[in-house]
């Protein structure tokens, strides 16, 4: 039995390079790295990003590729944080092997990663977003047609704590303080600031409150209930795919009808860009995304509004916005285009299209954001300020498409989902011999029970014939 003792010993100076350990790999990280390599990805990001590097001067700098390739991780591996994405590729070779680290090689800590984020730009990573969705069109998984627009709420990396006033620069506290003084409270107790909070109406306005470490954050309310500083990230979704055509940052105090513009635009100058590409690489071939463009746009309720449905209708798209109920009859004074557009998208939400429509934006646009913010580990922020929130969000969303590309090919589209279809295989198989072998004791026991009761049961020859056509 070998002990504790036995086993410490000194580390050798040099080692050969082929008594290092290595790594067989993950396949679905080798089959992601011969998509990008059969695409031509690190020559492509190295040309994107050359005006960004020094000729040579100082610390060397990280790679383009492996940059990006850490940020894709962020999502397959459902990562938050840089820091984290950082410890996940010193910690694991097959890792190591898909961002092209020898073993001799120390891995980009999490200040290096944060470092090249902020030199790179958002026009770079929107080139980045822009070519994996070129990619999706090569292989017919975009037709641009049809496109579904909802938002979510994301919890910004501030706390409601720290925000202080617009005006002066006050905290909560010391607000609070001076209205406990106004009011008689010369030394004001911790229960008294409460209970003076409470009495007060629209206590934390975003006219009036800030933050000052993310200044693009906002108070809002989350999804759970809960009041927290947030960002609005908006999803443009092809509803024939599921591929996220458009990606869109705002604040969290924006309504539904002031964000759908801008995401809708940057849905069309989009599906534009990949028409006109496939028409220059494949202009003889049959077009796999739509050439007039996006035809149809679904939303949800809280998109509906006259004017927006009237400016939706001069893009010349057709809307499918639910109504929302209203007390009373509206008043269509000197408002004839926006009546025009209502009643007509009122038409067609009514019709069975606009119902089968309704249906397949609510699977795929949820869907978006459960893979994207919730098992992809974006849903709590830990950048500040929407510049570089925005990077690693379109990677991220780029990682969510080129994950369509590896189901269609491997059947699954992150490595979560490549270790469950092994189990998945086994119980199915584990299930088929359950019941082939329940069947045969059935079988048994009518042909026992045959025996038993001649007159009464089919005969024996009929029952093992039965037998025999349910093995086959």
């Amino acid at each position: 039995m070998g002990t504790r003792q036995s086993q410490e010993q000194q580390e050798d100076i040099w080692i050969a390079n082929t008594e290092l350990a290595r790594s067989p790999g993950h396949p679905f990280y080798q089959r992601l790295n011969e998509l990008l390599d059969g695409e031509k990805f690190d020559p492509l990001v190295e040309g994107l990003c050359r005006k960004f590097y020094a000729a040579r001067m100082g610390r060397p700098s990280l790679v383009p590729g492996i940059y990006f390739r850490a940020l894709l991780i962020g999502y397959f591996e459902g990562i938050d944080s840089e820091r984290g994405i950082a410890w996940r590729l010193a910690d694991s070779l097959a890792l190591r092997q898909f961002v092209r680290i020898s073993l001799t090689e120390s891995t980009p800590d999490h200040s290096t990663i944060s470092r090249t984020r902020r030199l790179i730009d958002v026009e770079t990573h929107r080139e980045v977003f822009g070519w994996v969705l070129g990619l999706l069109a090569d292989r017919g998984l975009l037709k641009g047609k049809r496109v579904g627009v909802d938002a979510t709420t994301l919890e910004a990396s501030a706390a409601m704590r720290s925000i202080v006033r617009r005006d002066t620069g006050e905290s909560y506290e010391q607000f609070l303080t001076g209205l406990a003084k106004a009011s008689g409270i010369t030394t004001p107790t911790r229960e008294q600031l409460a209970r003076l909070d409470r009495k007060r109406k629209k206590r934390t306005s975003n006219k009036e409150w800030m933050s000052p470490t993310d200044s693009d954050a906002r108070v809002t309310k989350m999804k759970d209930g809960r009041t927290h500083l947030a960002h609005k990230a908006e999803h443009a979704v092809d509803l024939d795919t599921g591929a996220v055509v458009a990606v869109t940052l705002r604040e969290a105090d924006k309504g539904d009808t002031t964000t759908l513009d801008r995401t809708l635009c940057e849905a069309g100058e989009t599906v534009a860009e990949l028409v006109g590409r496939e028409a220059v690489l494949h202009p003889d071939a049959k077009p796999k995304v739509n050439s007039k463009g996006i035809e149809e746009m679904v939303a949800d309720k809280g998109y509906h509004s006259g004017a927006l449905l009237e400016q939706v209708s001069k893009y010349q798209v057709r809307s499918y916005i639910p109504e929302r109920r209203q007390k009373g009859q509206r008043k269509w004074e000197s408002k004839a285009g926006q009546q025009q557009a209502v009643y007509a998208n009122r038409r067609r939400v009514q019709g069975n299209y606009g119902k089968s429509l309704l249906r397949r934006r609510g699977e795929l646009v949820e869907r978006s954001f459960a893979h994207c913010y919730e098992t992809g580990g974006m849903r709590r922020r830990h950048l500040r300020k929407h510049n570089n929130i925005f990077k690693r969000q379109l990677i991220h969303v780029a990682g969510f498409n080129l994950s369509l590309i590896l189901r269609k090919l491997l059947g699954a589209g992150t490595p979560r989902e490549w270790n469950n279809l092994g189990r998945m295989l086994l119980l199915f198989l584990l299930g088929l011999f359950t019941r082939h072998q329940e069947h045969n004791r059935r079988c048994r026991c009518m042909i026992f029970g045959s025996l038993l009761a001649p007159t009464e049961a089919p005969s024996i020859t009929a029952r093992s014939r039965s037998c025999r056509r349910f093995a086959t």
